[in-house]
């Protein structure tokens, strides 16, 4: 079932639920970072964008991943 998408206000305030007492501002930013990669990369699949199989050959080969 899909759940109503939230607005950046209720994310930021789950975010801030979610982080420990010790977390930093660099903890804050590296989380809403990887939040936005995350939309990004949904948004992306949704739109059927994905990498063709030799593209991530090619990248994975530059990073020196053997396939």
């Amino acid at each position: 079932m899909n759940e109503p998408k939230q607005t950046l206000r209720q994310q930021v305030h789950a975010l801030a639920d979610e982080l420990p007492p010790e977390a930093s501002w660099d903890d804050v930013i590296e989380e809403a970072r990887f939040r936005k990669a995350v939309d990004l990369g949904i948004a992306a699949a949704n739109r059927g964008a994905f990498a063709t199989d030799e593209e991530v050959r090619s990248t994975f080969s530059r990073w020196g991943v053997k396939t």
